[in-house]
């Protein structure tokens, strides 16, 4: 169903067009991302011979995830017991109904395994009209299948020893090939970044917040303390520059915001911690997409949190101590159980269902989930950014030059640019130095050769 303007279920032309470009760029970002992630994994396992550390390097990214976790979730639970969402909220619990799509703790597992070696699945929607019925199937990717499925492949490649050169030398050339493609993407970022700023502002009126104006300021309140205090303060405790960290991230943080998509930001999240962050590709190439399937502080950790006491509070159930202590439970470690579906809706029916709330509340929120995805994949992609580069600070492989004086400008420079900037940079070099040593008076022969 495409856009409408706000004066009566007409599609309006120019949201349509911001829809359009917006969504098309986005698409592409998605399209990119199976063979990307497959081909970096492999490459990345197959690197590892020459990493040390890489066993404690994995133990310590986990370590950060749920620290970063656990304090999101406590700014949660602290926020939401501060404004009282669900007592200062004007909506009827006529309003209520039963979500669509549940999550539980087997999803993990259900997500974990793969179907097929691709990580591909498809669904077929079937519409009945007058006219008659018509089907439509589409075709989705599962990142977790995808990265577990590139994880036993690399192992098995790094066991098989020089049986498998042949197949890593492939393997490197299509990665190559990938993110060559993928840059030419990426140079599509201040269009579709416009596009879907523009649709966002065109579509997303803020007329449904009035009944839920606290609990969306509570939420984005949360949201901000993490972004802009949490982040900060745990970037300084690891002797990082704070503003070096958001001058190198924002790309990626911005293009969330306006794409509500941590695995359509996945590309871009690499790219700026790896070339503007600093980050080791064969240390980020596993660590950023495990971490855009299983690392959400918004969504996973401060929106369920939150969420929990308004649905509690306008139900007028209380909560005890154990309550919030599961609600941090779930936060902390459900994000991996929710891991094989999408969506902050299927992370907070999980937190419901374990503390034993009404699933019936999560209608009440509905009105107003697009205004709040955008706040939360943002700092979903912030977080996933974030984690890579401490770890690689407290284990000595952060290039900390790179990380202080890349800006985000560095995005859209291709490493050829790079390549052909620095041989020129040397050429200079050289021809100065060779210039300077020559005696006075001296002439090279024209045409002379080197």
């Amino acid at each position: 169903m495409g856009p409408q303007d706000a004066a009566g279920d007409v599609p309006n032309g120019l949201t349509t067009t911001l829809d359009t470009i917006g969504s098309s760029f986005v698409t592409l970002l998605k399209a990119v991302v199976p063979p990307l992630i497959f081909t970096a994994i492999v490459a990345s396992i197959a690197n590892l011979r020459t990493v040390t550390n890489a066993a404690r390097l994995a133990g310590q990214t986990l370590l950060w995830f749920a620290i970063t976790a656990a304090i999101s979730v406590a700014v949660g639970i602290g926020l939401g017991l501060l404004f009282q969402p669900g007592n200062r909220a004007s909506v009827s619990l006529d309003a209520a109904s039963e979500p669509g799509r549940t999550g539980t703790w087997l999803d993990f597992l259900n997500g974990l395994i793969p179907g097929n070696v691709l990580g591909l699945g498809a669904s077929t929607q079937v519409e009945v009209t007058d006219a008659g019925a018509s089907a439509s199937t589409s075709v989705n990717f599962n990142v977790l299948q995808i990265l577990v499925v590139a994880l036993v492949i690399g192992i098995a490649a790094l066991k098989s020893g020089k049986k498998a050169d042949p197949f890593l030398a492939f393997n490197r050339s299509a990665l190559a090939i990938v993110q060559k493609v993928l840059w030419w993407i990426i140079r599509l970022a201040p269009i579709g970044t416009a596009g879907l700023i523009g649709y966002a502002i065109a579509a997303y009126g803020w007329t449904s917040l009035a009944s839920l104006a606290w609990f969306a300021v509570a939420i984005y309140v949360g949201l901000a303390v993490v972004l802009f205090v949490v982040y900060p303060i745990l970037l300084r405790t690891n002797g990082l520059k704070i503003s070096s960290y958001f001058k190198g991230a924002w790309p990626a943080i911005q293009l969330a915001f306006v794409s509500r998509s941590s695995i359509g930001t996945l590309p871009v999240t690499q790219r700026v911690t790896e070339r503007n962050l600093g980050v080791p590709s064969e240390y980020a190439s596993f660590a950023v997409p495990l971490a855009a399937t299983t690392k959400m502080d918004g969504c996973a950790s401060i929106y369920p949190a939150i969420s929990a006491i308004f649905v509690a509070q306008i139900f007028g159930i209380d909560l005890s101590i154990t309550d919030y202590l599961l609600i941090a439970f779930v936060s902390v470690v459900g994000s991996a159980a929710t891991a094989g579906l999408t969506g902050a809706i299927v992370m907070l029916t999980l937190t419901l269902s374990t503390v034993g709330l009404p699933l019936a509340g999560v209608g009440l929120l509905l009105a107003i989930e697009p205004i709040l995805d955008m706040g939360r994949t943002a700092v979903n992609v912030a977080g996933q950014a974030l984690v890579p580069t401490i770890v690689a600070k407290r284990e000595g492989i952060l290039d900390l030059e790179q990380y202080e004086a890349a800006t985000a400008e560095d995005l859209f420079v291709d490493e050829d640019d790079d390549a052909s900037s620095e041989a020129t940079a040397t050429e200079a070099t050289a021809t100065s130095e060779t210039a300077d040593a020559a005696p006075s008076g001296t002439k090279e022969p024209v045409g002379a050769s080197a």
